[in-house]
């Protein structure tokens, strides 16, 4: 029970005609009343008959608490905090990751988690959530090793048995890798000896019926002849266009089987400048289709002698072999001027000569590598091939590398909302592994935005050093430092002519 006081003021009552005694006890009487009062609400210790027990927890003696709890002799014991590897990755990012496991390609070292990095996207398939495809974005600044990485993928994954397919090597520097794994390199350009004629009927598949096949095969020559005059007229084909390639290239062929030999680009050409036949194949009385041919033979014929003359205007001096390691075709002697049309032309040519054996699905595993891939982006007929190619992979088993500088390459496809600009970014979504190397300050934001990456990752793409790069596979980060054996440096080693000494100057006489 608590006991309440109350003090009454009528004894403080001070008269007015009191003397100094009494007017000196009067403020002593209400100093106590004061305190009084101020002590009034607060309980007594002595007057509490019932205490409540968590009033008492907090008072311990002073040895401390008794009993298990005291937390003394090491005893303590939390209960466990229990969480996902998605919300552990989170919090810990580069730190709770478990890896992608032991097999496939060595490529190096797992900075954060100090352990061996294996890569393999057809091991990954099926096996790694949210990985969809066996395709592979590699972009880098000059100087970092996205080129020797990309030419350690091709040379590690023939140890494995797959087969690697180069249709462009604009720098020719993978020659020297083909012929080290016992390979071929097919050297196109103005005045070289490799003839390649792209009209070439490949082997029909085991099982294939030959009508079938033979419509097939019409049907890749007719892309491929569009897609030579698109590129040199810079525009698209009209529908009459269409035709005087159909009937051109019709002729052409039933010309080639009565003499026993095969058709070539040349021989389309003149075709199609042969108005008078061209308007009797088709039968118009208007006699309009010789005339709106016109243009199509002026495109084909720079390929057979204009400035691409002697690479696709006779029957080819190589056979293309599906069994070699590697193949690559080296097409450093054209688009040095800065004129990327006739690399473009030879591009496309090798890529149809090649698709007979990439749509093998018989063929095994196999890597496609677009090096120098951003003078490739420009081009709408070879970004339409290349998709194609992307989309096929699974089916194929064809895990296709695109190796560019920057994020950003993929924006010079053209304007925002073009087909240009649909379709690389369309090869950019069909990559479930996006390797980044590092990236110069100006290009982080465009390079977070079309990835997605975190601040964390974004830190982390502007600060790695040489050979080290970002690995984005399906929803996993990576930061793996690469490492080479020498072997593999002095075959790799881009950088030869930068490290070359001065030359010694020859006397004065």
């Amino acid at each position: 029970m608590r006991i309440r006081t109350s003090t009454s003021a009528s004894a403080l009552f001070t008269p007015a005609r009191g003397d100094r005694s009494q007017r000196r006890q009067a403020r002593r009487d209400l100093a106590a009343a004061q305190r009084e009062a101020r002590l009034a609400d607060r309980p007594d210790a002595r007057t509490v008959t019932a205490v409540d027990e968590l009033d008492a927890r907090p008072v311990y003696p002073a040895a401390g608490r008794p009993g298990p709890a005291s937390a003394r002799g090491g005893k303590l014991r939390l209960p466990a905090h229990r969480m996902t590897t998605a919300v552990a990755a989170g919090a810990f990012p580069f730190l709770a990751e478990g890896g992608l496991g032991s097999g496939g390609m060595y490529i190096g070292r797992d900075v954060h988690a100090e352990a061996g990095f294996c890569f393999d996207p057809f091991e990954l398939y099926g096996k790694v959530e949210g990985f969809t495809n066996p395709n592979v974005l590699l972009a880098g600044v000059i100087g970092m090793g996205k080129s020797a990485l990309a030419k350690s993928l091709a040379l590690r994954s023939i140890a494995h048995g797959y087969k690697v397919y180069v249709p462009c090597d604009p720098k020719g520097e993978w020659t020297g890798v083909a012929e080290a794994l016992g390979g071929r390199t097919i050297a196109l350009g103005p005045g070289m000896r490799g003839r390649l004629n792209p009209l070439d009927a490949p082997t029909a598949p085991a099982g294939a019926d030959p009508a079938d096949w033979a419509t097939e095969v019409r049907k890749r020559r007719l892309l491929l002849l569009a897609s030579l005059a698109r590129t040199v007229l810079h525009r698209d084909l009209a529908p009459m266009e269409h035709t005087a390639l159909d009937i051109a290239l019709d002729e052409v062929v039933a010309d080639a089987e009565r003499t026993g030999r095969v058709p070539l680009l040349g021989d389309v050409a003149s075709m199609l400048g042969n108005a008078h036949r061209l308007d009797d194949a088709l039968g118009d009385p208007a006699r309009r289709l010789g005339a709106a041919a016109e243009d199509l033979a002026h495109a084909l014929r720079r390929l057979v002698q204009g400035d691409l003359a002697g690479m696709f205007d006779a029957p080819s001096t190589v056979e293309f072999d599906p069994r070699a390691p590697m193949l690559s075709i080296d097409l450093s002697q054209l688009g040095s001027a800065g004129d990327d049309t006739g690399l473009i032309l030879a591009m496309t040519c090798a890529s149809a000569w090649m698709e007979a054996a990439l749509s093998d699905p018989g063929g095994g595993r196999r890597w496609v590598v677009y090096d120098e891939a951003w003078r490739l982006l420009r081009h709408l007929p070879l970004l339409e091939r290349m998709q194609a190619q992307w989309k096929l992979s699974r089916g194929l088993g064809i895990a296709n590398l695109l190796v560019i500088h920057r994020l950003s390459d993929l924006l010079s496809a053209g304007d925002a909302g073009s087909r240009g600009r649909a379709l690389a970014e369309g090869l950019l979504t069909d990559c479930a592994t996006r390797i980044i190397y590092r990236q110069e300050p100006d290009q982080l934001a465009a390079t977070a935005s079309l990835l997605g990456l975190t601040g964390v990752e974004t830190q982390a793409i502007a600060a790695l050093t040489r050979g080290r790069g970002l690995y984005k596979i399906a929803r996993r980060s990576f930061v793996v430092q690469h490492l080479l054996h020498p072997a593999e440096r002095h075959l790799y080693d881009t950088d030869s002519r930068m490290k070359a000494g001065p030359r010694e100057l020859s006397p004065i006489t």
